[in-house]
């Protein structure tokens, strides 16, 4: 996926999940922030990040902030963008064959999974989520706890004994994963359900993504190990 028009920043306080200031060619400017997630060690006054100009030119932020300079990392931070690279990734990939139907947002039961996919014979549900915490190459998920994401977990297990095949994704947002595993330390309710998933068939899955300030795409190059 590309972004449109995006222009480098200095980040300078976040007064609440929506919104941050950053420094932009001198002058102090609001912008939105495209991630609800707390991202601690993402916005920290100083680092750079990378702003999209919002279409709508009327609008009170003008500018979404969507990516930062974590030390030697640049993070897609855009909470919207790890569906729009997995939606890509599973048409163009072939991992899930030739011309997979591939239908957003679908109900099954009391759940709303990210992904209905059909190929080859095959039901899929899929659920998607956005992995920006990361130390020394180590990616975990979530970076607070989720009450959302456990009832989706423990959907995907009911899709999995109902005799469909189910999917946890998670989306690296940045280079240089050297594995992926729950965040036991913040949420051990979702690391006890990924673990349930497991053990229910559901497969787990963590891609590592490309990075540009303009651009996130899954390298399919990578394979990141899971640590469970």
């Amino acid at each position: 996926m590309k972004y449109g028009q995006v222009v480098k920043a200095r980040f300078l306080e976040r007064p609440n999940r929506f919104v941050a200031y950053v420094e932009l060619e001198g002058r102090r400017q609001i912008c939105h922030v495209k991630n609800t997630g707390r991202c601690r060690e993402l916005l920290v006054p100083g680092y750079t990040v990378y702003l999209e100009k919002a279409q709508n030119p009327a609008r009170r932020t003008p500018y979404d902030l969507i990516a930062v300079e974590k030390e030697d990392k640049l993070v897609n931070m855009d909470s919207a963008a790890p569906n729009k690279v997995f939606g890509e990734w599973a048409a163009q990939s072939g991992a899930f064959g030739p011309e997979p139907l591939i239908r957003p947002e679908t109900v099954f039961g009391d759940s709303r999974f990210d992904f209905y996919i059909e190929s080859q014979g095959e039901k899929i549900f899929a659920e998607v989520k956005g992995c920006t915490l990361e130390d020394q190459g180590r990616c975990y998920f979530p970076d607070a706890p989720t009450e959302r994401g456990l009832k989706h977990l423990n959907g995907l297990i009911r899709c999995a004994e109902q005799g469909y095949r189910a999917m946890a994704v998670f989306i690296i947002q940045m280079e240089g994963a050297q594995s992926f595993a729950p965040n036991d330390a913040t949420d051990p309710a979702f690391g006890q359900a990924l673990r349930r998933c497991r053990q229910a068939g559901v497969e787990i899955l963590a891609l590592e993504c490309r990075v540009s300030p303009g651009a996130l795409t899954v390298n399919p190059a990578v394979r990141v190990p899971i640590l469970l």
